[in-house]
């Protein structure tokens, strides 16, 4: 899995690939986290977990992200090494309806009073996209700076 700052306008875009769902979740995070802190400590910092639930894989992705910001205001932290779980919906319940996405996700939180962060505002829905490909998965998305 690996992620790539993009240049976008006022704003900063991430582009993650993984060759499963959930490894290009996890580095799409990590994406966020290096749109915020141009050297990332290797050390220090505890894990924390959280879960996420969305009607959708691209509500779900936008929600995680949308989180791991979240954390990072209430636990003054920045969140690294992000590991995720996802939960597809059960299919063919009685409604006809598709049920909810779920993740169970995890990362180590970095205190932002031992680094140099820039704050990124929040998630847009703005261009982002998810997709599969021949080889795996590809999230692009943008961030409000």
């Amino acid at each position: 899995m690996s992620y790539e700052l993009r240049d976008h306008t006022a704003d900063v875009a991430v582009e993650a690939t993984g060759p499963t769902l959930e490894s290009v979740f996890a580095a799409a995070g990590d994406g966020l986290a290096a749109a915020m802190c141009e050297e990332i400590p290797e050390a220090g910092g505890e894990r924390f977990e959280f879960e996420v639930r969305a009607e959708g894989r691209e509500a779900l992705l936008f929600d995680y992200l949308d989180d791991l910001i979240y954390e990072r205001d209430v636990r003054s932290v920045l969140p690294v090494d992000n590991e995720v779980e996802i939960r597809e919906p059960e299919r063919g319940d009685e409604d006809g309806e598709s049920g909810e996405w779920a993740l169970e996700a995890s990362a180590r939180g970095l205190p932002l009073a031992d680094i140099s962060a820039r704050e990124i505002k929040a998630v847009t829905y703005s261009e982002m996209a998810l997709e599969e490909t021949e080889s795996g998965w590809r999230a692009y998305v943008v961030f409000d700076v």
